[in-house]
């Protein structure tokens, strides 16, 4: 079992290591290009879209738990 966890930590390793190499590169890329902004800015509002969901569903789950309490 030992040896399967650990196989799969350093494949896991592995890729995490590749993909940020490749990683920066795209960076320096956009960077250099002046779209790394336009990354930045889209990435930031999916957040915020998120986020606001969440708050969101918070209010309504606590409305049907205020709902469910006083019934």
């Amino acid at each position: 079992m030992n040896k399967y966890l650990l196989t799969l930590l350093l494949c896991i390793l592995g890729t995490f290591l590749s993909a940020t190499a490749h990683a920066k590169g795209i960076v320096e890329t956009l960077d250099s290009e002046n779209k790394i902004y336009v990354v930045v800015l889209v990435l930031a509002t999916i957040f915020a879209g998120i986020i606001l969901y969440l708050v969101y569903l918070d209010r309504k789950i606590s409305k049907l738990e205020k709902e469910k309490n006083h019934n």
